[in-house]
C-alpha cells in the first residue's frame, strides 16, 4: 500500500495557485485540454481531437477485488475510455494521510489495456449527499457542518457555507492531482477528471444553517446580476433553489480550481437533471431537493454555473429515461456555445445507439453507459448486450476522424423518429437521404424499424466525397435542389470503397457496386461496414434534335 503524507508545502501551494509548467518538449505530448472554435468543440488528446467512446463502472468497482472483473467487460464493449470513482473516505482515510493505492491500479490497469481513464473524484457529492466523505468527517458535524432543513433537521449532506468542509475537500483533490501528475504527468492515461458526483441537496432546497440564512438575506452576486437585489428579489419562487445552485457551484468551482493548479486536467460536473413530471396532480415540475439534487447544474441553473464555476470546463447531463424527445431537449440544453456536449452516464437500454448518433450530430466529445463491468451488479451473465457493443465496434478505429470531422462541422447523423422512416441531411450542393428499415421496395415508402434504432452517420471530406455508416438504413445521394427547368446537372456514384481506417490512414477493403449500390448503400441490423464514396456530376439531359421539350 503507498502512502503519502502531505505536509504543509501543499498548503502553501495551494495558498499560492501555483501553476506548475505544461509545456510539451519532443518526447512528450500535450496536455489533455478542450478547444472552441466557430461555437464547435473538441477534447483534444495528444494534440488531436478525441471521441470518447466510454464506459462508467460501477460505484463500488475500483478496489483489487473488483478490477479483474472490469476489464473483461470494457474489452467487451469496445471502449477507448474508462470512467472509474476515485473515494476520499478511501484515499484520506486519516487527515492530512494520503493512501493511493486505488488511483495507481486504475492508471495502471488502463495502460495495461490501452485504455484513457477519467477518474470520478467522489468527493463532498455523490448523488445529492455525503456518501464518501471520511469517517473523520462524517463523524465531528460540529467540525464539518452539515446542511441543515427549513425544519431543523441535520442532513446528510455537506453544507457548501463552510470554509472548513471546502478546505478539506479542495486539499484532498489537490493531493489526488499533485499525484496524478507524479505518475502521469507525461503519458496522459488520465484525460479528464469528474468533480464531485450529482451535485447538490437530496432533503432540502437549499441550506438553512446560520451562515446560509445570512448570505442569502444579503444581495445576489455582481456576477449573476443582482442589480442590488436580494435572492427573493431577483428569483422570486425560484430564489431558494437558484441560491443553491450558486452556493454548491462556487464550492466546487474552489475544489477544481485547487486540483488545476497541481495538474490542469479539463474537468466537469455530471448532472442529475431535471425529468419531466408526468400524471402529477397539482405540479407542473419535478421539486427540487426530492426529486433530484438541489442545486446542481440542472438545465434550470446553468447560466448560474456558468458564471460561479468557471474552473468547470463542461457540465455533462447523466441521461437515464427512454422519452426520446427528452433527450433531445436535454441534448439542446447542453450543447452550448460555452459547453462541449458529453454524456458521461447513460442506460444500458436498447436506444443507446440511436442516442450516440444523434449526440454525434450534435458535436458531442464523449458518451458513456453507465455500469460496464463483471461484478454481477448489472451485467449479471457477463455478457455485453450486443445492441451496445456494435455501436463502439463500429466507431472505435475511427474515433479520431469522427472527432476531427465533428469538430471541423463535416459530420451529420440521422436518427429515426416514429412516422419518419426516411430523413433528408442538407451537405453544401448534396443531399443524402436516409431510408430506414429492410426490405426497401422501389417506388414505397421505407417500412421504418419496429423499434426505431434505424440510424446513419454521414460525413462530407470533399465537395462530392462523402464517409458513410450507420445501422438499419439505406443512404442514396442527390442534389441538394430538386429537379427543375432550372436543373441542368445529376449525381453518379464514380467510386465506393469498403474499408476502415488504420492509424489514421484509409485502407480499402473492396469497391462496392452493382447490388450494393443500386438503390443506396445498404447498413443492415449487423453492419460493420463503413464505406467512402466518391460522386461526380453529369448532365440531366443531352439536346436531342427534334425532341419536344420535358419542362
Amino acid at each position: 500500500m503507498k502512502t503519502r503524507l502531505v505536509r504543509g508545502v501543499l498548503f502553501m501551494v495551494l495558498a499560492a495557485n501555483v501553476t506548475f509548467n505544461t509545456q510539451t518538449t519532443a518526447t512528450v505530448p500535450p496536455m489533455p485540454r478542450i478547444v472552441t472554435e466557430a461555437d464547435r468543440h473538441a477534447l483534444l488528446v495528444d494534440g488531436k481531437p478525441f471521441l470518447m467512446l466510454g464506459s462508467q463502472i460501477n460505484n463500488s468497482s475500483s478496489w483489487a477485488s473488483t478490477l479483474p472483473d472490469v476489464w473483461p467487460a470494457l474489452a467487451d464493449m469496445h471502449v477507448n475510455t474508462v470512467e472509474a470513482p476515485v473515494y476520499w473516505e478511501q484515499m484520506e482515510p486519516k487527515q492530512g494521510t494520503f493512501d493511493f493505492s486505488n488511483v495507481d491500479l486504475l492508471v495502471n490497469g488502463a495502460r495495461e489495456h490501452g485504455l484513457r481513464l477519467v477518474l470520478l473524484w467522489f468527493g463532498t457529492w455523490k448523488n445529492g449527499q455525503a456518501h464518501y466523505v471520511p469517517e473523520w468527517v462524517k463523524s465531528d458535524p460540529a467540525k464539518y457542518p452539515r446542511e441543515i432543513s427549513a425544519y431543523g433537521k441535520v442532513l446528510d449532506v455537506m453544507s457548501p457555507h463552510s470554509e472548513v468542509n471546502l478546505q478539506a475537500d479542495a486539499h484532498a483533490f489537490a493531493a489526488l492531482m499533485h499525484h496524478l501528475r507524479e505518475i502521469d504527468g507525461t503519458t496522459h492515461t488520465v484525460i479528464m477528471m469528474q468533480v464531485e458526483n450529482e451535485s447538490g441537496s437530496i432533503g432540502s432546497v437549499r441550506d438553512h444553517s446560520a451562515a446560509a440564512e445570512r448570505e442569502f438575506r444579503g444581495e445576489v452576486p455582481a456576477l449573476l446580476h443582482g442589480e442590488g437585489k436580494t435572492w427573493t428579489q431577483k428569483y422570486g419562487a425560484d430564489a431558494d433553489e437558484r441560491f443553491s445552485a450558486y452556493s454548491v457551484a462556487r464550492y466546487i468551482d474552489q475544489v477544481a480550481k485547487a486540483g488545476k493548479a497541481e495538474y490542469p486536467l479539463p474537468m466537469y460536473c455530471n448532472v442529475w437533471i431535471t425529468y419531466p413530471v408526468h400524471a402529477l396532480e397539482n405540479r407542473d415540475h419535478a421539486s427540487p431537493g426530492q426529486e433530484y439534487p438541489s442545486g446542481g447544474p440542472q438545465q434550470g441553473n446553468i447560466a448560474i454555473w456558468k458564471a460561479a464555476a468557471p474552473s468547470i470546463d463542461l457540465l455533462g447531463p447523466d441521461f437515464y429515461s427512454d422519452d426520446r424527445q427528452f433527450y433531445h431537449d436535454v441534448v439542446a440544453a447542453y450543447a452550448r456555445n460555452d459547453n462541449p456536449l458529453f454524456i458521461p452516464e447513460t442506460h444500458m437500454a436498447p436506444d443507446f445507439g440511436a442516442n450516440l448518433f444523434y449526440a454525434l450530430g450534435h458535436g458531442a466529445i464523449g458518451f458513456s453507459p453507465f455500469g460496464v463491468d463483471y461484478t454481477s451488479w448489472t451485467l449479471t451473465n457477463r455478457k455485453v448486450p450486443e445492441y451496445m457493443a456494435e455501436n463502439f465496434r463500429l466507431l472505435a478505429p475511427m474515433e479520431g476522424e469522427i472527432a476531427r470531422l465533428n469538430f471541423e462541422g463535416k459530420l451529420q447523423t440521422a436518427v429515426e423518429e416514429k412516422g419518419e422512416p426516411r430523413q433528408t441531411i442538407h451537405f453544401p450542393g448534396v443531399d443524402a437521404v436516409v431510408s430506414f428499415g429492410f426490405p426497401q421496395h422501389d417506388g414505397e415508402i421505407p417500412p421504418g424499424t419496429s423499434d426505431f434504432t434505424g440510424r446513419a452517420l454521414i460525413a462530407q471530406l470533399g465537395p462530392l466525397e462523402f464517409l458513410v455508416t450507420g445501422f438499419n438504413a439505406s443512404v442514396s445521394f442527390v442534389e441538394a435542389h430538386p429537379q427543375t427547368a432550372q436543373s441542368t446537372r445529376q449525381l453518379e456514384i464514380l467510386r465506393a470503397e469498403e474499408g476502415s481506417y488504420t492509424d489514421g490512414t484509409w485502407q480499402s477493403l473492396r469497391i462496392w457496386n452493382g447490388d450494393q449500390t443500386d438503390r443506396g448503400l445498404n447498413f443492415k441490423s449487423d453492419n460493420r461496414d463503413v464505406v467512402r464514396i466518391r460522386l461526380h456530376e453529369l448532365p440531366l439531359y443531352e439536346k436531342v434534335p427534334g425532341a419536344f421539350p420535358l419542362f
